[in-house]
């Protein structure tokens, strides 16, 4: 394109500047060909003019345009070069506050100078597994790319990060490896990542120190190798460093301070195992002091000391090793503060008394005589003699001071030697990644040896960079096919040449240092002479001869000579070290080990000796210049053999000022660290890239409908053809199109030009349509107008005739009021004097009748009382004759006895009883001998046993005295105890009290409550007179209503904890079953490594997560409470009467239905009665065995309770030593006449017992006969046939020996008989009490509510007039008659129904009538027919299943193999009933249950948890499995709770699934345990939905676009997102189709509603968290169209969701942040009710979430603008009151609290029949 097209009026430049390097200008005026002055004019409106060379034709360089500005990529830039960068670098890092930008292949990090939120644990979830351009730039993202490479190309990585000190290069370092650290899953060594990150503090604290530029200024460059094995985890780490900067130990300048490590010591001085140091304040040591900056703004020392120490502790180094090297640091400390004192010119000493000195040569473990002699003397040898010759002052302080950097630098090297030590790992190393922190590119005003070998690796490094870049470009156009040229660039091997070839600077520095008197001259002079003249990259300044310049790729810069060879050659006095390596400590010794041996990881800082060596010796030993260039070859090798990633961090300004940049030190660092240079490459060649189908989309408005072809890329052809003339502006490759600079922009100018006549025409169109449409709306309105004046006139008219035919009306109608009133009057009149003389004749009428009533009561009583004292008169006549005759009988009857009584058979009889009885008190008088020689026994032991009680209670009182003796001793505590026990006693009284009170706060309530009744029941009757106690009474409920409200908040706000607890509770579970998973897996491996020969080796979970029974009862009690609560509110209203009939004929209806459902009714309930009756037959037969059984436990109960009385007080009487009278003595007489008079004692008593028992019987028995007959002793079956005969029962049974008549066996059933009359008559007593109470309390309450409704309506009616009143007291009755109408239906239902029960027990016992009169028939007939008989069909009766499926005992695992490991989900969800393994599962656990085995209850449960969860963990990945498994084990835990008994759950049962219930175990535990296993699957299911949508969320949310062209995104840079643009893109429909799978998936399963809700809600928010998470890390989807984009997916997302009726489930409100930030793109940002605005309606964002919007909001089209920076700051202003997370990320890892609710089902068990594909021959449905 010409220059006069593009320097055209209005087109921007860059002029340079002195102050701001560039400044803007806008041309005024055209450009031509041949002009020698460009007029301009600056921002300021200032006019200048550019002078154009003549020669040279340059124009100043052209300003992008603004929709190029800030972009992510400077390559992206149209028009590349220095203003550019620069202007882009400061829009991103001030106006964006973005610190990181793309520069190609190079990560540009700016340091901010103050923390920001894009570090945390979320930020590196988002950047992990993203493509390093899908995300705005960003030092993970560099990382992440690093990280896949490794692991997709197996090919060693390397991080270069660089820049000058105070620029963030140890910062960024850090920050790698944190990301490196996280994202790597753990190996097998425990905690490598935290180890590998534990290096970081130590060597921070032993190798940074504050600089001017600097708080945290790394002095020592070093590379650390993090490896990795085949699964790309960390298993270790090695570390190398390079030059650490020694002089600072004992040098640091002003506002400056030493390593960190000194001043962390001295801030811990004062801890207890530093208190040997004698350390004090940093102020009080001279390596410390000469700063004088000891303290860091926001820095604790002895805080970082404690890091530092725990760091050291998690490498492995131990507690003593750490003292020792502490112990060290102090010793140079002190070593500082050694004064040495000048005796002469060339002599100098120390006292013998200096502190410092004795305190360093005790920490070394050194004599301090010697140490002192030679810090003040050097021995210098010849070939025959040995001289020690003292030193002059200065020299002595030069010698300690190198002796204190010599100790510090072996004890670096140490340091780093046990840090790759901890590190290394046993396992091979398969790849690793190296993370390089050094110093970039340094010129001071003073540069020195460290500056030059700084430089020196900065130019290695950047000739590295630049083959780097050149070899990209080169594979980049060689992989599209696109012919290119060499690009020309500056190679900067010459200068390297200069400084490390033969007769180089380095070479010439080590030949000087081998002289004897070599000094900084004469090897200044060699340089001059060698390298002047012939190098152009050296040269010698004008005004110096001890000084020379070298130009480096970035600037030229002059080196002092001074001190390089001291530098270089790093001397040390030979015979200090003799001292030190005598030392008494052996830790120290390690430190000083012969070159050759000792072990050092950075193969630096090898010191040499002063003195006179041999030569061989000389030249063995390595100059710092040497050691240092081979350890960058070595470098330089290991970079080269992996890919590497460049980070170039800046520094903004030197004053350390937050997101301020002074453009002057910028400049400087960007030539310094290579960006020019590869912006210059970049430009030289084709900068732009765009795939086709990038282009289409941008450029598709420059093309018309009929250039559009099928094939993107000829069509993007054919436009640029047309577009651009120049064919080699740019280039077609086979997948990218290729620009020069420039074209971009100019492409842009077109676009935006087309988009500009295009909003005019538009603008056209919409102003001709308002203008059109604002007439026609006045036209209408017009036309409305007159229509409405019009109508108004005809309405006047109307209203004047219904006003006069509405007053002839009123006339006609007050006449007649006044006529029909006053014949009412006279009427009433009438009716009341014939009312009140007929009610005066039947009052008389009635007084008459009452009268005579009474007389005949009167009468009546008085015959009945004659009449039965006659009739009591006669039958005590009778009874006396009776008794009279009866006597006589009696008295003949005796006589007769007497005469039989004197006979001799009458005496043999009772001879024969006589003997019968005489055994038996035989036998009984053995026995009792027996017991007696059994007591005497007891008591000759209880006698031994009270002489041994009496020995141990001798010895307890020693051991009591010894007791109290140590009880006064610790009497001291015994007051705290009994404040103790007071306070306890106190807090005891008070729950006393309070329980107290509550008692009679309970009471008083239900006093006030009986008396609150009684008040209400007196104002029923007063209610006119109270009205005003009515209103206060309104008052108090008012307050009540606020109590509630309190109270419902109250529960809101337990309901939020609950919800908490219950989430808190769900991931401490997740967490303890993941860490369990990896015990299990952890142990598993250690199994298999031990022993391979174990293959059946099986693991069993015994251990079940179990929640706290606080939690358990809590979410118990709020699922009974959601499930059970149902209040029914009655409304008083007056009912209307067209309800009522339809109510009427809906009860018709209804009866006719359930007259048609009775018939069905009565065989099921017939079937039911005759099972209940046998039921209850089996109850009464084993009722009767178990009184038997309990009147015979009770009996010997009570025999045993005064056996052991007797026995207790016996053992009382002979133990009591305190009694007057001694016990007696075994064997002697008084005691055998005891034991004769309790043995007659005990015969007696039982004689006694037989008597009364015989008595007790007689009287029962008599009892029992006369109430058999009776009406309350139906029940009573007392057959005493049944009894059986005493004399065939064998009379060794407990039942029958205890007397020969069976009497007691009598009693028993007497009082069997007379306890059931009893509790008969007591519960039929009790049942017609509650019920007449039921009816009273009925009767009582409706005509409470008949009263109150009379009232309310006498008193409505009493307002109304006269016809409402009528008409309202009609209605009145119209609804009473109604009522009273169906209270008739419901008495007559009921009538019906008992009329339906009596009948089907009539025919119940007709049925057995006839069934005993068939068998009586049976019985008669003959048993031969000889008839024939018709042949019948006999059918099977269908089976009545249990709901139980038996198996044997060792088939659970065949059962759990078959119906959880082998199964597959697909199959069982499409053809069978939802939930069928968890039904199969819990009817083999009813039968379990069933024969009560508990050991087969545990084994299938805990067989079907393992199968679970191994199948869980094995197909964890799958979605369909673990939707399935979620849904399987949710309705086994339901079950579990609906067959439980609990009757919480039974209430939702059938009186059918009731009777399934669980009869022996409870499992309530398992419960627990199922719960916790949904939970578990239930975060795995999240886990496998997050997986498979995380890939589609932003594709589809974001990146795809609707509408093409218009909304097309920006041009981006090297690092392009192609995969996003692919033919087959990922829209919105894609992903609402896999939401529909999911949703499918686990309604097909039977999943709970419920639970799909908390799963739809889950993944809404995990696409909004994805989503906006997304949407704040990059800056290209800042913009307003992708705002409107993304109202337009969550519209969709909400469409879904009302489609499949979800729209409850809360899954709405988690979109909510996402709507947010969209509405936030898309509104007003300029004034401050904007900002207001925005604070109202971006609830749902925090603060630093809308101000990061407002920052990343990018134009994507000319006519939108950037936000102001003052806006963004009026909107923190306006936000900063909020309290709410700092966290800019939303939690993509959150899950919400899940509950289970309880679902029962409507499944009945008996139905389920297993089907055969399923394998389960073996079960049996029973």
């Amino acid at each position: 394109m010409a220059a006069s097209e593009l320097y055209a009026k209005y087109a921007r430049v860059w002029l340079p500047d002195a102050g701001t390097v560039w400044k803007s200008a806008e041309l005024t005026k055209d450009y031509s060909p041949g002009d020698l002055k460009l007029t301009l004019q600056l921002e300021d409106g200032t006019e200048v003019v550019h002078q154009i060379d003549p020669q040279t034709n340059n124009l100043p360089p052209l300003r992008n345009p603004n929709i190029l500005v800030g972009e992510n990529d400077l390559t992206a830039l149209s028009y590349l070069h220095e203003p550019a960068v620069l202007h882009n670098l400061k829009v991103r890092f001030i106006d964006s506050k973005l610190i990181y930008t793309y520069c190609g292949i190079v990560l540009v990090a700016i340091n901010p100078y103050e923390s920001l939120p894009i570090y945390e644990a979320d930020i590196i979830n988002a950047y992990s597994g993203q493509n390093m351009g899908d995300m705005d730039p960003h030092i993970f993202a560099v990382a992440e790319e690093a990280y896949k490479q490794m692991a997709r190309d197996e090919r060693n990585q390397s991080l270069i990060v660089s820049g000058e000190s105070g620029a963030g290069k140890t910062v960024s370092a850090k920050y790698a490896m944190r990301y490196f650290a996280t994202v790597s899953c753990s190996s097998s060594e425990a905690s490598v990542e935290e180890r590998v990150l534990a290096s970081n503090p130590i060597m921070e604290a032993l190798g940074n120190a504050k600089t001017t530029r600097n708080d945290n200024s790394s002095r020592f460059g070093k590379y650390i190798e993090i490896g990795f094995n085949k699964k790309h985890c960390i298993i270790g780490a090695n570390m190398r460093t390079y030059l650490l900067e020694k002089s600072r130990v004992v040098f640091q300048a002003d506002d400056e301070r030493n390593y960190h490590i000194f001043y962390q010591l001295c801030a811990s001085s004062h801890l207890p195992e530093f208190k040997a140091f004698k350390l004090g304040c940093a102020d009080d040591f001279h390596f410390t002091n000469q700063g004088q900056s000891p303290v860091i703004d926001g820095v604790d020392d002895a805080k970082e000391m404690c890091n530092t120490r725990r760091a050291f502790s998690m490498l492995g180094i131990s507690e003593s090793d750490q003292m020792a090297i502490y112990q060290i640091l102090a010793a140079i400390l002190h070593l500082s503060n050694v004064e040495v004192k000048d005796q002469s010119a060339d002599r100098s000493s120390i006292l013998p008394d200096s502190v410092h000195l004795m305190v360093f040569c005790e920490l070394m473990g050194v004599p301090c005589e010697d140490m002192a002699h030679w810090l003040c003397h050097r021995k210098l040898k010849t070939t025959t003699e040995t001289f020690i010759k003292s030193v002059s002052k200065m020299n002595a302080v030069n010698g300690r001071d190198a002796l204190a950097k010599h100790i510090y630098a072996r004890l670096f090297s140490w340091i780093v030697c046990g840090i790759n030590n901890a590190l290394k790992s046993a396992a091979k190393q398969h790849s690793f990644i190296g993370v390089l922190d050094i110093y970039g590119f340094e010129t001071f005003d003073v540069n020195s040896f460290e500056q030059f070998c700084i430089n020196y690796a900065n130019e290695k490094l950047q000739q590295q960079f630049n083959l780097h870049v050149f070899k990209l470009e080169q594979e980049e156009y060689m992989k599209e096919e696109i012919p290119w040229t060499l690009i020309d660039f500056d190679d900067n091997q010459p200068c390297i040449d200069l400084i490390e070839a033969k007769l180089g600077v380095l070479d010439l520095l080590d030949e000087e240092c081998k002289m004897p008197k070599g000094s900084d001259d004469t090897w200044a002079q060699k340089l001059y002479n060698t390298l002047l003249k012939q190098n152009a990259h050296f040269d010698k300044p004008r005004m110096s001869n001890r000084a020379f310049i070298i130009h480096h790729f970035a600037d030229k810069v002059e080196y002092q000579c001074e001190g390089f060879l001291e530098k270089n050659k790093d001397t040390v006095n030979e015979e200090q070290i003799n001292v030190l390596k005598k030392s008494k400590v052996d830790w120290l010794l390690k430190l000083f080990e012969d070159d050759e041996t000792a072990t050092s990881s950075t193969n630096k800082h090898k010191s040499t000796v002063t003195g006179r060596a041999g030569q061989s010796q000389r030249d063995n030993k390595k100059t710092v210049g040497l050691q240092f260039r081979q350890s960058l070859h070595l470098l330089m090798d290991t970079l080269n053999a992996t890919t590497p990633h460049y980070v170039r961090c800046i520094k903004p300004n030197d004053d350390k000022s937050p997101f301020i940049m002074d453009p002057v030190r910028a400049v400087q660092q960007l030539r310094a660290c290579g960006i020019l240079e590869t912006i210059r490459i970049s430009a030289a060649g084709f900068p732009s890239r765009w795939t086709y189908q990038e282009f289409f989309r941008r450029y598709r408005v420059l093309m018309k409908q009929k250039d559009v072809l099928h094939d993107r890329k000829q069509t993007c052809k054919n436009l640029l053809e047309k577009l651009v003339k120049d064919q080699d502006k740019y280039q077609f490759g086979k997948n990218k199109i290729f620009f020069r600079a420039g074209q971009v922009a100019y492409l842009e100018k077109l676009r935006s030009d087309k988009l500009r006549m295009a909003c005019v025409r538009i603008q056209k169109t919409i102003r001709c349509w308002l203008a059109r449409k604002k007439y026609l709306r006045m036209r209408e309105s017009a036309v409305t107008i007159q229509r409405h004046v019009r109508g108004h006139q005809a309405r006047c008219y109307v209203k004047f005739l219904q006003r006069t035919r509405a007053a002839v009306l009123i006339q006609r109608n007050v006449r007649m009021w006044v006529t029909r009133t006053r014949y009412q009057q006279q009427r009433s009149a009438a009716i009341t004097v014939q009312c009140f003389l007929r009610a005066y004749m039947a009052r008389k009428q009635y007084y008459k009748l009452v009268f005579e009533q009474k007389a005949v009561v009167i009468q009546k009583w008085v015959k009945g009382w004659r009449a039965r004292r006659r009739y009591k008169r006669t039958m005590a006549a009778i009874v006396l004759l009776q008794s009279c005759v009866r006597r006589m009988k009696a008295k003949k009857e005796l006589k007769k006895l007497k005469v039989e009584a004197r006979s001799v058979e009458r005496i043999k009889k009772l001879n024969i009883g006589m003997e019968n009885k005489i055994m038996q008190l035989q036998h009984k008088i053995n026995e009792q001998h027996k017991d007696n020689r059994e007591l005497s026994e007891r008591l000759n032991v209880l006698e031994k046993t009270q002489t041994t009680e009496r020995e141990k209670r001798n010895r307890e009182i020693e051991n009591l005295r010894r007791s109290e003796q140590e009880a006064q001793a610790k009497a001291v505590t015994l007051p705290s105890l009994l404040e103790q026990l007071s306070f306890l006693q106190h807090e005891l009284e008070n729950t006393r009290r309070e329980k107290e009170d509550l008692e009679e706060q309970t009471k008083v309530y239900k006093e006030q409550t009986q008396q609150v009744i009684e008040d209400l029941n007196m104002k029923n009757s007063l209610l006119n007179g109270e009205k005003d106690e009515m209103n206060k009474r309104i008052l108090e409920q008012a307050d009540q209503l606020t109590e509630i409200s309190t109270n419902i908040e109250n529960a809101k706000q337990l309901e939020r904890d609950l919800t908490e607890e219950r989430s808190r509770y769900q991931s401490l579970l997740s967490e303890h079953l993941h860490l369990e998973e990896r015990h299990r897996d952890v142990k598993e491996e250690m199994n298999l490594s031990i022993s391979t020969i174990k293959s059946d080796h099986k693991r069993t979970d015994s251990n079940y997560s179990r929640n706290s029974s606080e939690f358990s009862q809590s979410l118990g009690s709020t699922e009974g409470e959601d499930g059970s609560i149902q209040t029914k509110n009655q409304n008083q209203t007056t009912v209307d009467l067209q309800v009522l009939l339809k109510l009427q004929r809906r009860v018709k209806e209804l009866e006719q239905d359930r007259q048609s459902l009775s018939q069905q009714l009565d065989n099921r309930e017939e079937a039911q009665q005759e099972k209940a009756k046998e039921v209850e037959e089996q109850r009464t037969v084993g009722r009767a065995e178990l009184d038997l059984e309990t009147l015979k436990r009770q009996e010997l109960e009570s025999e045993n309770k005064k056996l052991k009385q007797d026995l207790n007080e016996l053992r009382t009487s002979l133990t009591n030593e305190d009694s007057e009278l001694a016990p007696p003595i075994p064997g002697s007489l008084p005691y055998n006449i005891l034991l004769e008079q309790l043995g007659s004692s005990n015969e007696e008593l039982e004689m006694r017992k037989e008597e009364v028992m015989l008595l007790r019987s007689h009287m029962v028995r008599q009892e029992a006969l006369k109430h058999k007959d009776s009406l309350l002793g139906e029940g009573v079956n007392l057959d005493l046939s049944d009894i059986p005969s005493f004399q065939d029962v064998d009379r060794s049974t407990d039942i029958h020996t205890l007397n020969e008549d069976g009497e007691l066996w009598l009693a028993y059933e007497g009082l069997k008989e007379t306890n059931r009359i009893l509790e008969c008559q007591m519960q039929e007593q009790k049942r017609g009490h509650h019920e007449d109470n039921r009816k009273l309390l009925e009767e009582v309450n409706k005509f409470k509510a008949e009263k109150e409704q009379q009232q309310k309506l006498l008193a409505q009616s009493l307002l109304l007039p006269e016809d409402a009143r009528i008409e309202a007291s009609l209605k009145h009755e119209i609804t009473r008659l109604t009522n009273e109408n169906l209270e008739l239906m419901e008495q007559q239902e009921q009538q019906d129904e008992d009329m339906r029960k009596l009948k089907k027990t009539l025919k119940l016992y007709i049925k057995k009538v006839e069934d005993l009169e068939a068998s009586v028939q049976q019985k008669n007939k003959a048993p031969v027919m000889t008839a024939p008989v018709r042949a019948v069909n006999i059918t099977r009766k269908e089976k009545e299943y249990r709901g139980m499926l038996e198996y044997r005992e060792g088939d659970e695992t065949r059962l759990v193999k078959k119906l959880v490991v082998d199964l597959k989900p697909r199959g069982v969800a499409v053809s069978f009933i939802p939930g069928l393994p968890a039904y199969i599962i819990f009817m083999c656990v009813r039968y379990a249950d069933n024969v009560n085995d508990d050991q087969r209850v545990s084994t299938l449960l805990n067989s079907t948890i393992s199968s679970i969860k191994g199948v869980i963990k094995r197909r964890g990945k799958n979605f369909e499995v673990v939707s399935f498994w979620l849904a399987n084990t949710c309705r086994l835990m339901q079950c579990l709770k609906q067959y439980s008994g609990d009757e919480t759950f039974a209430t939702h049962n059938t009186a059918k699934q009731n009777e399934h219930c669980l009869a022996n175990f409870e499992l309530s535990e398992y419960q627990q345990v199922f719960g916790d296993l949904a939970i578990q699957i239930y975060r795995q299911l999240i886990k496998c939905m997050e997986d498979i949508l995380q890939p589609l969320i932003v594709a589809s949310m974001l990146e795809h676009e609707t509408i093409q062209g218009v909304l097309g995104s920006k041009p981006t840079g090297l690092r392009k997102r192609s995969s996003s643009f692919s033919e087959q893109a990922v829209t919105v429909e894609v992903l609402l189709q896999r939401l529909g799978v999911f949703h499918a998936t686990m309604s097909q399963h039977g999943m709970d509603l419920d639970l799909i809700k908390q799963l739809v809600k889950q993944q809404f928010y995990i696409i909004c968290a994805v989503t906006l998470n997304h949407l704040l890390l990059r800056k290209d989807m800042c913009s307003w169209s992708k705002g409107l984009q993304i109202r337009y997916n969550v519209w969709q997302l909400e469409e879904w969701l009302a489609e499949r009726e979800l729209s409850d489930c809360g899954a709405k409100e988690t979109l909510e942040p996402l709507v947010q930030a969209a509405q936030l793109l898309q509104i007003k940002k300029k004034t401050e009710a904007d900002a207001q605005v925005i604070g109202t309606m971006c609830s749902a964002l925090t603060t630093a979430q809308i101000v990061k919007v407002l920052t990343l909001y990018t134009p994507v089209i000319e006519f939108e603008e950037r936000v102001p920076t003052t806006f963004i700051t009026t909107v923190k202003n306006l936000l900063k009151d909020r309290v709410e997370s700092t966290t800019l990320m939303m939690d993509t890892k959150k899950i919400f609290s899940i509950t289970l609710p309880f679902t029962p089902s409507s499944v009945a068990l008996e139905t389920i029949q297993i089907p055969a594909s399923l394998n389960l021959g073996f079960l049996a449905r029973i």
